[in-house]
């Protein structure tokens, strides 16, 4: 099982806050972008260095894949500073503002990376990296691809949102693990009648709310539809397929499928999760990344009482039912501030230390689930259930679709959570989303 449950946490919530640093970012850069190569951290005395998150990256990725890498290369040396990940956003910008950034510059890829891309921060990969393009699964390596160039490299686990049961919950009402929309609303009035909220939801948390709109469009409207929105077309929000995905969220609302006050729970308390394995509440969409807290919190619950599996398919629907939302991967880019024996060595670790096979068994070893190809015996080999299913969701998906609040430019993510509560809180209907949404387009 995975470690560093806060961390575990921590890291889905940086996303947001992440975008908003990269809109200060970019002001910063902007003057910058010109001035040349930088003499601060990234390369002083020649060291070449490197940024990372403290926690579970830092324990079990990065930390011990760098001890190795030090001890086996004596004139390549990596020193790695970790900080804690709202810290390291606010960090971050300040070091390329001031021309300190390190070589190795860690990155949710998304809009962060396409702003660095934007202004010239980080060097295109594409040739370096090549030769190992292939050893990655395919739906989490194109998210380090702006504009067909490779600037990002996979470096830690992947984590889909994964669709959780209270198998006890479901039973006790009479109900299968839901396979299909109409399946989730069928089981609406049985659980009600059982005395279980259907649905677990931390609104107050906003984030969590997100989930259910990205698989929802997917499904109904095929990922083309969030695509046309990445691309800025006009009125991208009013696409049929997303006004039908959101009054299928209302239809949910006003059926009283989420639990009883959901707008005030939050998920940084894990109150969602906790619903869950007490047994007042029967299914709950959430990432990957809070299997550790059931773990901690409720063992016997997470060994026997748990169910999950992919998000249920929409009858009708253009989305393929393995396509999948959330994190495919944190990321690293080499600065392009740095100077060329620093970008050798940060290609060199990128290519031949990142994903080798000891960096591989650590990460299965801890629960984790590296996004690279034909691990499919090793996972099993640890006897991780968990570990399995979301590698075969994560090898098979035809679409990954990286979180929207990561996605989007940082104007634009704030305005979607905003406007998607009040989706969930009935405070707006699903074209009033989109018109509000169609206004964002363009915005930084």
């Amino acid at each position: 099982m995975l470690t560093h449950i806060s961390e575990a946490r921590v890291s889905r919530r940086g996303f947001l806050s992440s975008a908003a640093a990269v809109g200060a970012l970019s002001i910063v850069m902007g003057a910058t972008a010109c001035s040349g190569h930088s003499t601060g951290a990234g390369t002083a005395a020649g060291q070449t260095t490197l940024w990372g998150l403290s926690g579970t990256d830092q324990d079990t990725v990065i930390a011990p894949s760098l001890k190795d890498w030090n001890e086996a290369h004596k004139d390549q040396q990596i020193q790695a500073t970790y900080t804690q990940n709202d810290a390291y956003k606010t960090k971050i910008r300040t070091a390329f503002g001031a021309g300190s950034a390190p070589t190795l510059i860690y990155s949710w890829a998304g809009g962060t990376l396409n702003s660095y891309v934007k202004a010239g921060k980080v060097v295109d990969l594409t040739s370096q990296t090549a030769g190992v393009k292939d050893r990655y699964l395919e739906s989490v390596w194109n998210q380090g691809v702006v504009d067909g160039k490779t600037y990002a490299v996979p470096m830690n686990a992947a984590t889909p949102v994964v669709f959780y049961y209270n198998k006890d919950a479901l039973a006790k009402a009479g109900v299968d693990a839901p396979k299909t929309f109409e399946d989730v609303i069928a089981a609406v009035p049985k659980l009600k009648d059982a005395g279980i909220a259907p649905l677990a939801l931390a609104g107050g948390s906003k984030w969590p709310e997100l989930m259910w709109a990205e698989y929802l469009v997917d499904r109904v409207a095929g990922p083309e539809a969030f695509e046309r929105v990445m691309a800025g077309q006009e009125n991208a929000w009013s696409d049929p397929g997303i006004i039908k995905a959101n009054t299928m969220i209302q239809q949910l609302v006003d059926a009283g499928a989420f639990v009883d006050g959901f707008a005030s729970v939050t998920a940084d308390s894990n109150a969602d999760v906790a619903l869950l394995y007490t047994g007042k509440a029967a299914m709950l969409l959430q990432g990957a990344w809070v299997l550790p807290t059931f773990a901690q919190q409720a063992p016997e619950f997470a060994k026997n009482g748990l169910g999950y599996g992919a998000f249920p398919a929409v009858a009708d629907g253009k989305g393929d039912p393995s396509n999948i939302v959330g994190n495919p991967s944190g990321y690293l880019s080499v600065s392009a501030a740095a100077g060329a024996e620093q970008q050798a060595t940060a290609v060199s670790y990128l290519t031949t230390g990142v994903f080798d096979a000891a960096y591989v068994d650590r990460m299965i070893g801890n629960g984790q689930v590296p996004p690279v190809k034909d691990i499919e015996s090793k996972i099993e080999a640890s006897g991780s259930e968990f570990g399995s299913l979301v590698y075969g969701m994560t090898k098979n998906a035809k679409s990954f679709q990286m979180s929207w609040d990561q996605a989007l430019p940082p104007a634009q993510a704030t305005a979607l959570l905003t406007n998607l509560d009040q989706l969930f809180n009935k405070q707006i209907t699903p074209q009033q989303f989109s018109d509000n949404m169609n206004k964002t387009i363009g915005q930084q």
